[in-house]
């Protein structure tokens, strides 16, 4: 059975959920409003075994029903164009969630984002973001979360190469999860299918692939999706 609180997440950040056949494309308020970094995300998707939600501007929803059937592929392909951002790519990524991470010892500490320890690329997830430090204090690895919404948080982590090989991606984002059920909501962890690295960490920190996919759309001049 589905969690409730993973249901209303998808429902709220896509507009519907779950899809009635192999693809519902829907119209939603929520692809021009600001996102959890302030940035509009105007295309987004969740697919499971059963079918994909694709949520996009609703000025723009008949035209992406009126490409038709075909795979995801082809579909990220024209979307760009259909949807009115010819300088964005599609993407695919690998979907997860747990109500169970892994009881992994806790190995960071949750500081202000503004703090100096915190690298720039932590930055932009505000509130708490949690940090490992070395022995001297400077920053080894970090986990933030995207507050989507009111029912559920993604976690991102990344960890400097001094601190790789040491389990503490895995121990940071476990820890992440807990907290984020801690607040109510599901903690989902989403990953480039090819990021060998990346799905290890989600295995060992409780987060299971149960076959499900996101997809969306970013700018050419932004970093591919974890």
């Amino acid at each position: 059975m589905l969690d409730q609180r993973l249901h209303h997440h998808l429902v709220t950040w896509l507009g519907q959920w779950p899809a009635g056949g192999a693809l519902d494309v829907v119209g939603s308020e929520r692809r021009v409003q600001p996102g959890w970094d302030g940035e509009p995300h105007p295309v987004v998707a969740v697919g499971s075994p059963l079918g994909v939600v694709l949520s996009v501007p609703p000025d723009r929803a008949v035209a992406v029903r009126a490409l038709g059937p075909r795979s995801m592929a082809a579909l990220l392909a024209e979307l760009p164009a259909v949807v009115g951002l010819p300088g964005w790519v599609g993407y695919r990524a690998v979907f997860r969630h747990t109500l169970a991470p892994t009881p992994l010892p806790d190995h960071g500490e949750w500081v202000d984002a503004a703090d100096p320890v915190v690298p720039r690329w932590l930055r932009p997830f505000g509130g708490e973001v949690l940090v490992a430090r070395d022995s001297d204090g400077g920053y080894l690895a970090g986990a933030g979360i995207k507050r989507h919404d009111g029912y559920g948080h993604e976690i991102a982590v990344g960890t400097e190469p001094a601190g790789r090989g040491r389990g503490l991606a895995r121990r940071l984002v476990a820890q992440a999860a807990r907290r984020v059920l801690d607040e109510g909501a599901v903690p989902t962890y989403l990953h480039d299918p090819g990021n060998v690295a990346s799905a290890r960490v989600a295995e060992a920190a409780g987060f299971a692939d149960r076959g499900w996919s996101a997809y969306g759309l970013e700018r050419v001049d932004r970093p591919p999706a974890p």
